[in-house]
């Protein structure tokens, strides 16, 4: 009797003081993924001078505009896939006055996975 409580004692010592840190690949983590997805494809359709209709048909609605005017438009998509580190693209768009694509700029970024 004694020494089963003792090996239950071991276990469960054992236990509080690795914690979940050396199980965490182990872990079931779901892959999360937010905003506009955008096929390289897609983004390669993009010519300047196209008016934001033609753009919106092409890529969908931005997911963020410039909260000072509709000029600017933001395509955002974020992947956290599981246990590896989460990746941002981030395409900008920009429009002349008169309603036409004047710049495109795509960002893709690397971000450690916080724990």
């Amino acid at each position: 009797m004694r020494c089963k409580l003792l090996t239950a004692a071991v276990v469960a010592l054992g236990i509080l003081v690795t914690g979940c840190s050396t199980l965490e690949k182990v872990v079931y983590r779901p892959d999360i993924n937010q905003g506009n997805f955008l096929t390289p494809a897609d983004v390669s359709k993009l010519q300047k001078g196209m008016t934001k209709q033609q753009v919106a048909y092409i890529l969908g609605t931005p997911m963020l505009q410039d909260p000072f005017g509709s000029e600017t438009w933001f395509y955002v998509f974020r992947q956290q896939p599981g246990h590896q580190d989460v990746t941002q693209q981030t395409l900008t768009l920009t429009f002349d006055g008169g309603g036409s694509l004047s710049g495109i700029t795509n960002d893709t970024s690397m971000m450690k996975q916080e724990n």
